[in-house]
């Protein structure tokens, strides 16, 4: 049988003494209201989850003794920044590969080789690719589509520099993943696009489909602290991607160590992982805070990050 739901909206004064009744330590009344006015009750709520006290392995309303509001906007307003970082990051690694991509495709195939199914592995869904970039043609609003299509009548699809310009990092991913790569053939297409950030094909694809995921948490805003990754890289056989030196691929110091890797041969990685070391070492001086986020001990020495 389904509970009743009978929470009733509360006021941000009352949403203040709600959390003092159960045990959160506010020292200043109106600048908690003035926080959970600007970032929500339920979006703070889960940076204070970890903090709510377990009887008999059932989770209660109440903070454990010594949970700060302070402390709960503090490690938000960090996740906050952490976000951005790694976008940058995302964006910088996704316009290296979308310039890789164009360039061997039109290349080696045409400005229309795309659109051949026989230019893709067998297993390929080409057709639910090709469906796929029809869509992101029609909802784009780019001048320069709008310009092919005026000047050049008769052509059923646009070059593929203009496609990769309008595709998502997913649908890059997902034309990546479809490219052949078989030496009997002479055709390792997937390797001449992988030998630019220096790491095997395969590897590539796995973390094409990680960052994907991580790009759309960090577009709509989601939880990057303490969050267990919902799609994981496949762990590294070297033994710096191994336990205890990275201790788990479920958490984002994997995807950071990801981005460094991938950065590397954009020239933009010293600048990006200085940056984060900035943002990393006030909160993870916290030893939880550390472990919620997947990182070692002297994480900020681990031999890829230095690398």
């Amino acid at each position: 049988m389904l509970k009743t739901y009978n929470k009733n909206p509360l006021s941000y004064t009352e949403q203040v003494n709600h959390l003092k009744a159960k045990g959160m330590i506010i020292h200043n009344h109106a600048w908690a209201e003035t926080v959970l006015s600007k970032y929500g009750y339920y979006r703070l709520s889960a940076y204070w989850h970890p903090d709510r006290i377990y009887i008999d392995g059932q989770i209660t309303d109440h903070f454990r003794s010594g949970t700060y509001l302070e402390k709960v906007v503090q490690i938000y307003e960090f996740d906050t920044e952490l976000r951005l970082h790694i976008f940058s990051a995302i964006e910088v690694i996704e316009t290296f590969l979308r310039t890789k991509i164009t360039y061997f495709m039109a290349h080696q195939y045409g400005a229309f080789g795309v659109y051949c199914e026989g230019n893709f592995h067998p297993k390929f869904n080409h057709k639910a690719f090709i469906k796929n970039c029809d869509k992101e043609v029609e909802r784009s609003k780019d001048t320069f589509i709008q310009h092919f299509e005026q000047n050049y009548k008769g052509y059923p699809h646009i070059p593929i520099w203009m496609l990769t310009e309008i595709l998502s990092l997913g649908s890059l991913s997902f034309l990546y993943h479809g490219l052949e790569n078989n030496q009997k053939l002479n055709k390792e297409d997937k390797k001449a696009i992988s030998q630019h950030f220096n790491i095997h094909h395969e590897k590539l694809a796995d973390w094409l489909h990680i960052l994907t995921y991580v790009r759309n948490v960090c577009a709509h805003h989601g939880r990057l602290w303490n969050r267990e990754l919902a799609i994981k890289a496949k762990l590294d056989k070297d033994e710096n991607w191994q336990s205890p030196i990275t201790p788990t691929n479920k958490r984002i110091f994997y995807v950071l160590l990801i981005l460094k890797t991938m950065l590397r041969p954009t020239g933009f990685d010293a600048e990006w992982c200085s940056q984060m070391n900035t943002i990393l070492k006030p909160i993870l001086r916290d030893e939880n805070w550390r472990m919620a986020m997947g990182f070692p001990n002297h994480w900020e020495n681990h031999p890829i990050w230095i690398l």
